[in-house]
Parts: structure tokens; sequence; C-alpha cells
């Protein structure tokens, strides 16, 4: 029976309404405020799983129990999918909310980091999901959840400003200010410039019992805070998903029953004892005081941001410090804009982001009234929300940055919203414009070309290569690829295989979805990005390549190169380093093709050495295509196919790289080279279901064989050509 009838059904026959919910001032409350999201871009068949093993079953039981009630906040993206797949869901959460069981909660709608977006986007998305809230439940929200609780001073004028009341951050955020553990049993009012919300303390304790311990255990700490806080009340704000989607919690939640068993011990102590939803809570309660807390995130959250070698050495702190939680409390990782300054791939779409909602603005201003009627530029806006998904912009156990189809899940609506911006500053006309400032914001500038089919954005600082290439009338982003780098957990790899015989927070375990992965680890020397002159000794091979053991120039690869002449139809850089024998000229030239565009990329190395030299000359690119084995997507040269995964030699100057799924195809072709080495660029990533291999696109080595001569200038060229496929 579905949660509807089952909450029509059991709220009659068991329970007279007029006596559900009435709470005695002698009784203590729990407020239990439990989010449910799904990344956008996540396979279709990932959100039915969760939707089947957790969102469904928790929801049922939820119908089985009506004194059990609870804040429930679903993100946008989620919702939409419930409702076109499962539209049977919303009658039984209507149900719920009409008989004031449930709270349904706002929040930003494509789950964004506030603080990480600009403030008019932010109030766009928690009134878009306000609004989505109340057409479909009755009413708009009162509060919000806050994405991943991560918070910023100036949250409170943001969320007032957008008609929120009060939102839920974690205990953490209070003892970073502070707060002793006894004082969170109630809720604070958190100001900024006059603008006030309310906070609700989320107890990490209660994060970590339920439903790992002993329902009766639970209990036992609900008695000992009535006990000693008899007019406050208990909080916590966690994800649905542990409640049936993280590994072992289906078993342990519903097939051995713990979460009905948690509902009946807390019925059973309905006389002291009571669940209200947050709204309600707060209306019961009092404020206890005021609260300014600092930036802060959930405890794991600001640690996974710090940078490797700080996280080490947070976690031996952490370790001699266990058992002193008066110490405890005052140690604090990074904070959440830190996975900007330790991921660039993070900070480049982010920085991206803001200049799309930038272009689109002004869109919205040259359009006038007619932006409100216009489909597209509504399509557009749409898009821009669903960039600012937080998912692809981090990494701990959750976040998703190592997770292609997540990164591009930003990238296409990307692409899509600042090619439509661009058209609309550029009407009915070819356009192509060349700027020099600095994008990603790390004090170095870059060098951005857009033009009607393309957008490149060129790094000097980084040995003169492309970050990225947009393809605009396939809205896909060609690079998209990894660095792969050293993460604190690598050291935990060869403890994957050990099976714990319990079901353990999330946090806390340690799994492997293959044996050795130990064993793969490769910690690149550059960014993963296209046009790389690597000048090597000929003695080196495909597998030292693969295997990152070239021992290339470090000046050429990656050093600063300058500007020498900047258009929109040219751009010439050269090395700036001095005193070294190699002096090296690469320029680019930009042009439409009659369906798409090409990138020439001329180099031209000088010799200043005395002897002569046999080296070998290299052209990186690197491109993802997404699915490493599918044959839909693949290498094709001389004839032959090779999926994306391959590794190998190609003996000739020219090959493809095609996609039939994102119709578009790439042509290399290396006048005069030898050969192309290829290699899989796979990183060893953490993710809910333990330690991984993720492909990340493939790199591709256009090799020249040169016997240098001393003064003696050597060029070579590289032609990449985009185009869709019919």
């Amino acid at each position: 029976m579905f949660v509807a009838r089952l909450v029509e059904r059991t709220a009659q026959a068991v329970y007279p309404e007029s006596s559900l919910w009435s709470v005695p001032v002698s009784r203590f409350s729990v407020v239990l405020l439990i989010h449910a999201h799904q990344p956008v871009g996540n396979f279709d068949d990932v959100i039915e799983r969760a939707y089947q093993s957790s969102y469904l079953p928790f929801v049922q039981l939820l119908a089985k129990h009506p004194l059990i009630r609870a804040g429930l906040h679903y993100s946008g993206g989620l919702l939409e999918w419930i409702e076109a797949k499962h539209p049977e869901y919303f009658v039984g959460l209507n149900k719920l909310v009409e008989r004031g069981q449930i709270e349904m909660i706002g929040g930003g709608f494509y789950e964004p980091i506030l603080i990480a977006i600009p403030a008019e986007d932010a109030r766009e998305q928690i009134n878009r999901l306000a609004t989505y809230l109340a057409r479909h439940f009755g009413s708009r929200p009162r509060g919000a959840w806050l994405a991943e609780r991560v918070w910023e001073p100036q949250l409170p004028s943001l969320l007032a400003s957008a008609g929120v009341e009060y939102t839920l951050v974690d205990d953490n955020h209070f003892l970073s200010a502070g707060f002793d553990p006894g004082q969170l049993f109630g809720s604070y009012v958190a100001e900024d410039q006059g603008h006030s919300v309310r906070l609700i303390p989320g107890l990490k304790a209660l994060r970590y019992l339920i439903p790992y311990r002993d329902p009766e255990e639970v209990i036992g700490f609900f008695r000992q805070a009535a006990d000693e806080r008899p007019s406050g009340f208990a909080a916590m704000g966690d994800d649905m998903e542990k409640f049936g989607v993280w590994p072992g919690t289906y078993e342990l939640c519903y097939t051995n029953g713990w979460l009905e068993r948690f509902f009946k011990a807390l019925e059973a102590n309905h006389d002291w004892l009571v669940t209200v939803p947050p709204g309600e809570a707060l209306s019961g309660h009092e404020p206890l005081g005021r609260a300014d807390l600092p930036t802060c995130s959930y405890s794991e959250m600001m640690e996974w941001a710090l940078p490797t070698s700080a996280r080490l050495r947070y976690q031996a702190v952490e370790r001699e410090f266990a058992s002193r939680p008066d110490v405890s409390a005052f140690l604090r990782g990074g904070f959440w804009r830190g996975f900007l300054t330790k991921y660039a791939e993070a900070n480049l779409m982010q920085k991206k982001v803001i200049l799309a909602s930038h272009k689109l603005k002004q869109a919205e201003a040259k359009l006038g009234a007619a932006a409100k009627s216009s489909k597209q530029f509504q399509d557009a806006k749409t898009d821009l929300l669903r960039t600012q998904a937080n998912d692809a912009y981090w990494h701990g156990v959750f976040g998703g940055l190592y997770a292609p189809h997540l990164r591009t899940a930003v990238w296409q609506p990307l692409v899509r919203t600042e090619a439509f911006a661009d058209a609309a500053a550029h009407p009915n006309t070819d356009f192509a414009e060349l700027e020099r400032f600095d994008l990603d914001c790390d004090g170095r500038e870059e060098i951005y070309l857009t033009t009607n089919r393309a957008a490149v954005v060129i790094s000097p600082a980084d040995g003169g290569t492309v970050e990225s290439i947009d393809f605009r009338p396939r809205g896909v982003a060609l690079i998209n690829s990894m660095t792969r780098r050293p993460e604190a957990y690598h050291t935990r790899l060869a403890q994957a295989s050990a099976a714990s015989g319990r079901v353990e927070s999330i946090h806390d375990q340690v799994r492997a979805k293959e044996p050795g992965l130990e064993k793969k680890l490769k910690y690149d020397r550059w960014p993963r990005h296209a046009f790389r002159t690597l000048l090597f000794p000929p003695q080196r091979s495909q597998e030292d390549y693969e295997n990152l053991r070239l021992g290339e120039n470090a000046e050429l690869a990656g050093g600063a190169y300058s500007v020498k002449d900047a258009t929109a139809a040219k751009l010439t850089l050269e090395s700036a380093t001095s005193g070294c024998e190699w002096k090296a000229e690469k320029s680019f030239s930009f042009s439409a093709t009659p369906d798409g565009f090409s990138i020439v990329c001329d180099l031209a190395l000088r010799y200043a050495g005395k002897m002569p030299v046999k080296m070998d000359v290299g052209v990186e690119t690197v491109l993802n295509l997404l699915a490493s084995d599918k044959p839909d997507r693949y290498i094709a040269v001389a004839n032959q196919r090779h999926p994306l995964q391959w590794s190998g030699v190609a003996p000739a100057q020219e090959l493809w790289f095609v996609d039939l799924w994102q119709k578009v195809e790439v042509q290399l072709l290396a006048e005069g080279a030898s050969a192309f080495w290829l290699a899989p660029i796979e990183t060893i990533s953490d993710s809910e279901e333990g330690f991984e291999r993720v492909f990340q696109g493939t790199q591709a080595l256009a090799v020249w064989p040169v016997e240098f001569q001393p003064g003696a200038l050597w060029t070579g060229r590289l032609i990449f050509t985009v185009s869709p496929t019919r």
C-alpha cells in the first residue's frame, strides 16, 4: 500500500486526530530535519535506486507512525525527477503535510553553496524552490536547508532578504565560536547588517548515533538531555540517504528493522518525548540568545577542504587530542572556499559561472521586458542555476569533483548559458573577441577567446597551454579533465580490502571497488591542459609517457610565457625564461570551419647549445569524452577504432576522437610527426561506495624526433579541428 493510503488509514484507525500532537510543556522535543538530494546530472538508474531504497521506504514508514513528525527537505532537482518519474509520491507527501506530520523545508533549488554564487542568483534559487513547494504542497516554506551546512557570517542578510526565517547548521559551528555543548539544545539568532535568522544547532552526536547504534541508546541520549535541559530541544539534520543508500544501511534500516524500532521507541516514550517539525519547535521555544558564528561547515567537510599536506597534519593533531573534547572543540580545518584553492578545476568552473551570470544579467538588461516572455532567456536562466549545483565543485566522501558526469552537468548548461548571452550581445552576426584578464582570480592573466562557436581559455603562465575549449554548437567542454594529485586518503588504500563486521558511519568506512588500487596511483607533474610542449630525451617511450617518466624540460612545459602578439585571429606567446639554452615561440591561430572551428598551434624551438643534440618534441592534447569503453565514443586512426581508454602508439600523423553521444568529433593533425602516443588519465578517488578508479579523459602526444643543431630553429604544427557529427 502506498504512502497516501497508509497515512489515511493509520491516522484514522490508531490515533484520534485531536490528540495526535498536543505537546505538554513537560515533554522534551526532538527535531529531525531530514534532507534528500541527488546531484544534478546523476544517472537516472542511480536516482531510481535511491528512491526505491531510501526515499520511498522512509516516507512509507513515516506514514505508519503518525506520532513521528519531522521536517523534510528535497532539493528542487530531485523533486522535479520524482514529479516526472513517481508523481504518486507527491500524493503521499501531501497527505503527511495536510495532517501536520511533516513540514516541507526550502533552500536553493539546485542545492548551491550560497556563498559561492552571486547574491541575486542565490535569492532566485531560494525563491524558485519556495514557489515550487507552494505550488505542490500548499504553502511557502519558512525554513531553508543550507547546502553542506556551509556558513559564512554574511548569510543572515542574504537569507532574510529571500524570506527565510531559519536554517540548521552543525553544533560544530557553535563550538568553533566558543559555545559549550550544553548550550546547544535550542535555537539562536544570527544577524548581519540588522537582518536576522534563527539558527538550529544540529548535534553531531545524533548524526553518529542514528542509525548506527541501538535505538535504546538514542533514547538514552534524549533522556539525559531531557533531565539536564527539560525546556530545550535536541535537533539533528542529516541525509535521508543514510537510511537506505549508504553502504549497508538498507539492510540495517529496513531488512533488519532499525528505523521502525527507532520510531516505535520514540512512540513508546511519548509520555515525556515528542518529535516536532523545526518550524513548530521554534514557535514553541524562545531563542536562547545571539550567535555570531565563524565561517564553518560540518567537521568532515572542513577537513576535506584542507590542502593534502595540511590535512595529514590535521589528522595527526586530531588523533593526539581525541581524548580531549575540551581541546578538540577548537580544532578546525579549512573552510569551503578552500576547495577553490585546492582544485584549480573547481575554481575555473566557479569563475566561469560567475562570468556567465554577469553576461546573462547584461543580456536581460538588453532584452528588457521581452526577457520575461523569452523562452530562450528563461531556459538560459535555468541553465545558469543548474551550473550552481554544489556537487561538482568539491571533493570528500560525497563531493563529486572527481566524477566526470557531474562536472559535465555543470559544463554543458554553462556552455549554453554563456553562448546565449554572447549571442544576445552580438545579434545576427558572427563574432570573435579576445580578452586579457585574470579570469580565475589567481593573480595571473588568462587570455579568453570567444566566438559564436567556441570559448577558449589560454594560460600563458602555465606553459602557454589551453585550459578549456568549449564547442558551443553542441554545448560540450572538450578538456574537462582532472590533474592526478596526492590525496590524504591515498595512505589508506592498503586498508581498503579489510572488511568491517558492523555498519559504520560513512565517514569511518574504508572500502575499495577493486583490489590493488594503491598500485595504480600516479601524480601529474602538470595540470591536464592542452597544447603543452614536452621536450624530452629520445630514449623515452610511450610507457614512460603513460607513467609520467618523460623527464621533460620544465621551463618549456610549465614555465611562464609572455604575450608577444594577441588578436582574435592569432595569439603568439614566447617562453619567458632567461639563460636557458631552449627558446620557444607558440602561436595559436583561430578560425571557423564550415560547421565548427579549428585551432592551429605552430611551435618554434630554437636551440642555443654548443653541440648538436637529439631530442623528441611533443605537443600534448587532453580530451575527455567521458565514457572510456562505450562503442559510441572512440579513437579512430588508420581505419581502426580504439576505445577511449586505449594505451598505445599510433604511427600516424592524424587521428580522430569521435563522440556520437554528444555528437562531436575532434581531428588532430600533426604534420611531420612520427606518431601519436596515447594513454588514459585515471584518478583514484574516494566516494560513498569506496575508493574507485575514474576515467578522466585521454592524453595524446604528437611526437617529432628532431636532431637540433646549435642556433638552428625547428618548427612543428598541430591542428585541432572540432566538428559536429552527422
